[in-house]
């Protein structure tokens, strides 16, 4: 432990770590004896990095930048969950230019000023033994909105009035989401290049800035998804038709990333792995498929992609999701079995423990990505290994809270 940084250097390999008590813990009634790991506390290694559990936080839009940079919110926000224990910290989408991003009030990676906060924010991540990602983003058609909250104000749509690009707008196709949205402009050859150069870019200063993973979003009806599915993507050139043609631009742009990404840290893509959309005389598919998606898993799986974030939908106002628990885990699952050589995390309504587990343990997924329910329960990592009856370790300045089984009423 560095002496100079002693206050918040953990111990070992950090909180979240499944590990045995000691006979002392056991006597104070911390753990009732030796214990033993559920899958969910396994070790997962994905080239270089060994992250020392299975729970991701998934990347969740906080609408709290100014100009793209990262604030002191961020670095609170994401500061808990590396002293809590969350084995891969995923920050939320960080758009890698300007007019990429889905409201005024979201992340950014544009521009190398960007990198200084962020570079802060890993460091302290690092500091605790937390690994770290970003996710890439470029919202195309569905950009230029308004934070949740300034939606009962302003509206959904945020104009030039309210820090909006309204007549900025790009995608695959002169295709709004929906017919309250705004209009994109096709993009040009020229466009399609320059956005590509630009992830590449992110990638660099993502580098720069001490990130230990990269994920590109693909999924939800942002760019990368808009030019996969059929739903948005009208184009008649090489980056539309075919299935090798939609999915063009993605794999370019892995290539481009990869440029700027270190071979050794792990890539990967979150994908909408079916639009939920019912087929129609006009497109006989209904959209994007969950067969197209494990045929792509396993182009990426050539290109350098080590992990499928799978979760769904986006593409259009009449999509149907059968919302339930887990209700995406089948998508993970499918991964795993078509496609072996790539590993899948699973995210969507996994809210307890003993889920989660059941997830890795049935080896559905090799990776957890939660949600919502670390923001209700920040201490979902630590307070999941007592529900399993495993032995966590803790920030040695909370281990005075770690609750003792033995004695309910503490």
């Amino acid at each position: 432990m560095d002496s100079s940084n002693f206050y918040q250097e953990q111990q070992g390999t950090g909180p979240g770590t499944s590990v045995q008590p000691t006979a002392s813990e056991i006597k104070q009634g911390f753990a009732p004896g030796p214990t033993t790991t559920p899958a969910l506390f396994t070790p997962l290694k994905i080239r270089s990095l060994t992250l020392k559990n299975r729970i991701a936080m998934s990347p969740m839009c906080m609408y709290s930048s100014h100009d793209g940079f990262a604030t002191d919110f961020h670095l609170v926000h994401t500061g808990q969950y590396a002293l809590r224990g969350v084995g891969l910290i995923m920050m939320e989408a960080a758009a890698v230019a300007p007019e990429g991003r889905i409201t005024p009030n979201c992340l950014g990676i544009w521009k190398d000023e960007h990198v200084e906060k962020l570079e802060q924010i890993t460091r302290f991540a690092h500091t605790n033994h937390a690994s770290i990602g970003i996710q890439l983003a470029h919202a195309g058609r569905k950009a230029s909105t308004n934070a949740p909250w300034l939606i009962k104000v302003h509206g959904a749509n945020a104009d030039e009035e309210h820090g909006g690009w309204p007549n900025d707008l790009i995608g695959p196709s002169p295709v709004p989401f929906s017919d309250r949205s705004w209009m994109p402009a096709e993009m040009t050859i020229e466009q399609i290049t320059s956005i590509q150069r630009e992830f590449a870019l992110a990638a660099g200063r993502a580098r720069r800035a001490n990130f230990d993973v990269l994920e590109l979003h693909g999924a939800h009806g942002y760019l990368i998804h808009s030019f996969l599915s059929p739903i948005s993507n009208r184009r008649t050139d090489a980056y539309g038709g075919s299935f090798d043609n939609r999915i063009r631009f993605l794999v370019e742009t892995v290539r481009s990333v990869r440029t700027q990404w270190p071979i050794n840290r792990p890539l990967f893509v979150r994908l909408s792995m079916t639009d939920w959309v019912e087929p129609s005389g006009d497109i006989p598919t209904g959209g994007w498929t969950e067969e197209e998606s494990i045929e792509l898993a396993k182009v990426l799986a050539q290109e350098q992609v080590d992990l499928i974030d799978c979760s769904t939908s986006g593409s259009s106002p009449l999509q149907k999701i059968p919302l339930e628990l887990g209700y995406q885990v089948p998508f993970a699952h499918a991964v795993k079995r078509n496609v072996p050589q790539m590993l899948s995390a699973a995210v969507g309504l996994i809210t307890t423990a003993k889920q989660a587990n059941s997830i890795i343990e049935s080896k559905h997924a090799d990776l957890v990505f939660i949600a919502r329910a670390l923001l209700r329960e920040p201490n979902f990592v630590l307070d999941a290994a007592r529900q399993l009856d495993a032995f966590a370790q803790y920030p040695h300045q909370y281990e005075r809270g770690r609750s003792k089984p033995k004695h309910s009423f503490i």
